[in-house]
């Protein structure tokens, strides 16, 4: 049996569409599971050896499903990622009329980047959730309910129509996908990298997170994404998610994660990877001192000092 990647299904999720844009898919068995949890699980357990899920998109940014799986069992690591380009086909039984539509479903991501055309087109239909886009399409044929909102590809797929395409409520809007496996020596740097981490601070207090934010700031290290999350702890108990420029290899970025771990309660990595849109980190030009090379001639210079050759 070929190795295998598992991700969120059923067929004819824009996750599986995305994940087929990856060469080794190939030589891959590609297993739909039911929900994020299950893919990431199969991983855990052996049964996988990567899954490729969704973490954010454009318009309503990240998937907590998936983020929440990250942040808590056992760890898990980023490997690579894709971008796709989301529009949405409205999918019905052969011979269902737009004013037929009582009720629409589709995964929860999707209700905020088609809200103002359900406003619109159909202002009375009940609106519930799927574990997927496609999962949606198969209740729709199972008459569950009218419409879906889902990829025109999965129409064939499940035996509908298209009645409407092209729904989108933000031009260009975009779903960011990651392939996640065991944790394993990350790729080497491309010069076009991102580094994901997860932070608890050892307590709260004023100015914490400027605290956290800091140890990238002097380094000349650009954020991406920075997302609070509720650690199950109570009330006003965060982790942070966050993404930034550059690869653990590089020595600024090395450097901030050594001082985040010594001032962190803890310091979850999930990955050092090729960003999708391979755009190299830039330093900024106000900040001296930024550049790798400045870090590594630092570091050299300890190390003489240390041995007595200054």
């Amino acid at each position: 049996m070929p190795a295998s990647y598992a991700y969120l299904g059923p067929e004819g999720t824009f996750t599986e569409v995305a994940l087929r844009t990856l060469p080794e898919t190939a030589t891959r068995q590609l297993i739909p599971y039911v929900s994020v949890q299950s893919a990431l699980d199969a991983v855990r357990t052996g049964e996988a050896e990567a899954a490729f899920v969704p973490i954010e998109n454009s318009v309503e940014g990240g998937i907590t499903t998936t983020l929440d799986e990250l942040v808590a069992g056992a760890p898990l690591m980023i490997y690579r990622e894709v971008l796709l380009s989301i529009t949405f086909a409205l999918l019905v039984r052969p011979g269902t009329a737009l004013s037929d539509i009582k009720s629409v479903s589709a995964h929860p991501a999707a209700q905020p980047q088609v809200r103002n055309w359900l406003k619109a087109n159909l202002p009375d239909a009940v609106w519930e959730s799927a574990a997927s886009n496609a999962d949606a399409a198969r209740l729709v044929q199972e008459g569950r309910y009218d419409a879906a909102f889902a990829g025109e590809f999965a129409a064939a797929r499940y035996g509908l129509t298209a009645l409407e395409t092209g729904i989108h409520d933000a031009e260009n809007a975009q779903t960011r996908f990651v392939l996640v496996g065991r944790p394993a020596r990350p790729a080497a740097p491309t010069g076009a990298d991102k580094t994901s981490v997860v932070l608890w601070q050892r307590d709260d207090h004023p100015g914490g997170l400027r605290d956290l934010l800091g140890e990238f700031a002097t380094r000349g290290i650009n954020l991406m994404v920075l997302q609070s999350r509720p650690t199950g702890a109570g009330i006003g108990n965060y982790c942070f998610c966050i993404d930034a420029e550059g690869h653990i290899s590089d020595r600024r970025v090395a450097d901030a994660l050594m001082s985040l771990k010594r001032i962190c309660r803890d310091v979850r990595f999930l990955g050092s990877y090729p960003r999708a849109d391979a755009t190299a980190a830039d330093v900024p030009a106000p900040l001296p001192g930024t550049s790798d090379a400045a870090f590594t001639t630092a570091a050299d210079w300890v190390a003489r000092c240390q041995d007595g050759r200054f």
